[in-house]
């Protein structure tokens, strides 16, 4: 069985999100279970090839009359083939994220060109969110002789691509009625990248089932869940999972002290390291809260801030990592600078610090409005710091209520601190809370549960 996985971000050589840490460890697991996979993706300028020991196999492949050139290399500890893109126009100048338009829809028709050149070819085309969704539509379009299905892989529904329809057809030198999907337009009358995907693949799933059944309905579909109401039968919910070598507190090098659920007492020692080097009061009895990831409405920051007043009062502390929203940034930033013993906002992405984070918390914030499936929440139980999130796609999945964390339903002010309220007030029964804290610990979060359910997936594409 040989699969692609066509995608915008792969860990460690392009990473911005979430979406990097499943394309970059996904194909390691399924790579375990006998499946040849493979993955492509842009040749950004932020990614070194000499580092990762990439070579040259193709030169001056022609796509929309501009060249190509093709890197292959492997996934860094394993022997997943990656293939980079490299077209100095469309693909290689700036960041992963720009002029994405353009971008993706030349990477999508560039990789329908490799597969003479690279003497492979795939059974099923694995397309990653919008980035690679034209591409089911331009196997159907172009009347391709190649034998292979597609499987579309929504990671989040609100990032659908948009475009002027006219131009979107001329880039892809399209008609407009080679298949009838290419008349349909969404509620802007845009041509919407997303939504061809979503019609023209052979299969769709989303990164977990509670998300899946959350996309057909119009509070979660985004103005898609007409669409996905049509193909109920062929959307399916897979859980996603963490690299558990990565994340793991036994063994963790960003830590001032590893541990495991049968020596927990090590974790005040992360937690006092962390009060000093942010700068907070050193005081190991004091409820500390962790928030890591993108500033944002989707993730529920406005909640956050407005119960800061409450977590003060309680004598609480709270530490934010990431960056997003200008006006949320400044916000925490005003917080912290007003409660400088308690707040440590700090506006940035950095993996050393996170891991300290999610080892020195005791309580870790996550009130989204929407998660398709969330790693954070795994990865902080991983190190026995538990989430009080909202009751809603893969928080509802992962997360057991009273058991290995708390959850809460209507997205409001008053539910979320009540939900806070409730962990706090089982954070002073210490031998209650170390229950938890096992609990959480033991929960498995690894790719092989994922994994099989993918291949079975598969198979069920191929028959």
């Amino acid at each position: 069985m040989n699969i692609l996985f066509a995608a915008s971000e792969c860990a460690p050589l392009a990473k911005v999100g979430g979406l990097a840490d499943v394309v970059g460890a996904l194909p390691r697991t399924l790579e375990d279970l006998g499946i040849d996979v493979r993955i492509c993706l842009p040749k950004y300028q932020i990614i070194d090839l000499k580092e990762h020991k990439f070579e040259l196999i193709a030169k001056s492949i022609v796509v929309k009359n501009e060249k190509v050139d093709i890197y292959q290399g492997f996934l860094p500890e394993s022997q997943v083939i990656v293939y980079l893109l490299e077209n100095e126009k469309y693909l290689s100048q700036n960041g992963i994220y720009f002029d994405e338009i353009q971008r993706f829809l030349f990477f999508s028709r560039a990789i329908l060109e490799i597969f003479p050149i690279i003497n492979w070819s795939p059974d099923i085309i694995h397309c990653h969110d919008w980035h690679a969704a034209v591409i089911p539509l331009l196997l159907k379009a172009k009347n391709r002789k190649l034998e292979v299905k597609t499987l579309l892989t929504v990671h989040n529904l609100a990032q659908q691509g948009k475009w002027n329809a006219k131009e979107v057809l001329d880039f892809l030198n399209l008609k407009n009625e080679e298949i009838k999907t290419l008349k349909t337009r969404d509620r802007g009358e845009d041509f919407n990248i997303l939504q061809q995907g979503i019609l023209n693949a052979d299969l769709i799933n989303t990164v977990s089932p509670s998300y899946a059944r959350e996309i057909l309905t119009k509070e979660y579909g985004e103005g898609l869940e007409d669409w996905l109401l049509k193909r109920k039968k062929e959307v399916f919910g897979i859980l996603n999972g963490i690299d558990e070598k990565k994340f793991n507190p036994e063994t963790d090098p960003d830590l001032k002290l590893n541990y495991s659920f049968q020596n927990l007492e090590r974790k005040i020692e992360n937690k006092t390291h962390l009060q000093e080097i942010l700068n907070l009061n050193k005081n190991y009895q004091i409820p500390l809260f962790g928030l890591i990831g993108r500033l944002d409405a989707q993730k529920g920051v406005d909640l956050i801030i407005e119960i800061i007043p409450d977590l003060i009062k309680n004598n609480c502390q709270l530490v934010i990592l990431g960056k997003g929203n200008h006006y949320y940034e400044r916000k925490l930033l005003e917080l912290s600078q007003k409660y400088p013993q308690n707040i440590s906002c700090q506006i940035k992405f950095d993996s050393g610090l996170a891991q300290k984070i999610y080892a020195g918390a005791d309580i870790f914030l996550m009130p989204s409005r929407f998660e398709p499936c969330g790693l954070v929440q795994m990865i902080a139980m991983r190190y026995a710091t538990l989430p009080v999130a909202r009751k809603t796609g893969g928080l509802a999945d992962t997360i057991e209520e009273g058991e290995t964390g708390f959850l809460f339903e209507e997205y409001n002010v008053k539910s979320f601190l009540e939900s806070v309220n409730k962990a706090l007030k089982l954070y002073q029964d210490r031998e209650e809370w170390l229950k938890l804290m096992k609990k959480a610990m033991k929960k498995d979060f690894s790719w092989q549960k994922s994994a099989l359910e993918y291949r079975q997936l598969y198979q069920q594409l191929l028959q």
